[in-house]
């Protein structure tokens, strides 16, 4: 098959590999129909995410199709449309029995495209598929339901339930991408009085509007006055970094409210100052975290019923073929105007099944 191939900071190639197969009982193999491409992913071909080494399959956000299960499997079988989860779960260690599948020590949690092989290929084989995997209805769009694999409940848990949003609330958003978009949407749940985005792209604030955000600033316009203004001086109830670089992270603690919460968000590639001289004496509440995915269930339910404006966030479409082509848009997206790009082949109403004996 065809996948996307790390080699090293600055070096991916779109080229053959052996097809995956089952290597455990709890394995499905999956047919990939649509794959995204993450923000995370182009920091780890930055070489901020030193885990990932070369020779490994990029990617962790997929729907498709199941052709293969392993003998433990009971939850899905050969030709179930499913999402791929960006998370994998044991579903037997401490942190899986509490819900924090993010933290699994059994083998599970952030994988796929980090130390086993990903989506961003034809075929992936994919562990724990009982708790890894969500069939989808019918009727639910595999463009639409790609970006519930990650962004999505990053946002939500990662963003909104860390940062505590509540009702009255002011909500600033550093960062209009698509985690910071996908934030956006997700506060609205808790009916915040404001939300304010901030990012440098004019296109990217432009979609926050759209997507709710009722006042948008640029990086470079000091955002910072205005969130003293919009706040009488006393800063923002919760503020969201969804960045990942130390500018943003320091900027999001001098605009929090004493008493208030900044949730990090952004994948960090290099030390951040904490500047626990000024904030030591605000009770400033500081949160970081991994998605769990324990939200996805709900989340697919809002996307079935239309309640969830996920396909506003792709802007790009490309067949699977165009891989690297993809990357290139999506990594200037300044230049480009990409929120999230959507790679895939056209529908088949068949399985092929691409392995003997099966």
């Amino acid at each position: 098959m065809k996948a996307l191939v790390f080699h090293g900071p600055g070096q991916t190639s779109w080229q053959d590999v052996p097809d995956p197969g089952i290597k455990d009982g709890a394995d499905a193999v999956v047919r990939v129909d649509a794959v995204t491409i993450c923000g995370t992913d182009l920091h780890i071909v930055k070489g901020d995410v030193p885990e990932v080494t070369p020779g490994r399959i990029l990617g962790h956000e997929a729907v498709g199709t199941v052709v293969e299960t392993g003998d433990d499997v009971r939850s899905v079988r050969p030709g179930d449309r499913v999402l791929i989860s960006c998370i994998s779960s044991c579903g037997r260690c401490r942190f899986c029995r509490e819900g924090r599948y993010g933290q699994c020590r059994g083998g599970g949690g952030w994988v796929l495209g980090h130390t086993v092989d990903g989506t961003q290929a034809e075929y992936v084989r994919v562990p724990f598929a009982d708790l890894s995997v969500y069939p989808l209805p019918a009727a639910v769009d595999s463009y639409d339901a790609v970006l519930l694999a990650d962004i999505f409940p990053t946002s939500y848990e990662v963003g909104v339930l860390n940062g505590g949003v509540r009702p009255a609330d002011t909500v600033v958003v550093v960062g209009a991408g698509p985690i910071g978009l996908a934030a956006v949407v997700t506060a609205q749940l808790y009916s915040p009085s404001r939300i304010i985005a901030i990012d440098l792209a004019d296109a990217r604030l432009a979609a926050a509007r759209s997507l709710g955000a009722d006042a948008t600033v640029s990086a470079g316009e000091e955002p910072e006055g205005l969130v003293e203004d919009l706040t009488d001086g006393l800063g923002a109830d919760v503020v969201m970094e969804a960045v990942g670089v130390p500018e943003a992270f320091e900027m999001c603690t001098r605009m929090v409210r004493p008493g208030g919460r900044v949730a990090n968000i952004g994948v960090h590639g290099k030390p951040a100052t904490l500047h626990l001289e000024d904030l030591w004496i605000k009770d400033v509440t500081l949160t970081t975290g991994l998605v769990d995915t324990y939200s996805t269930p709900m989340l697919l339910k809002m996307l079935a019923a239309e309640r969830l404006p996920a396909a506003s966030l792709i802007t790009h479409r490309f067949e699977l073929g165009q891989m690297e082509e993809a990357y290139d848009v999506f990594s200037r997206a300044a230049e480009t105007g990409a929120l999230k790009v959507a790679l895939g082949g056209p529908q088949h109403n068949t399985v092929t099944l691409p392995y003997e004996g099966i």
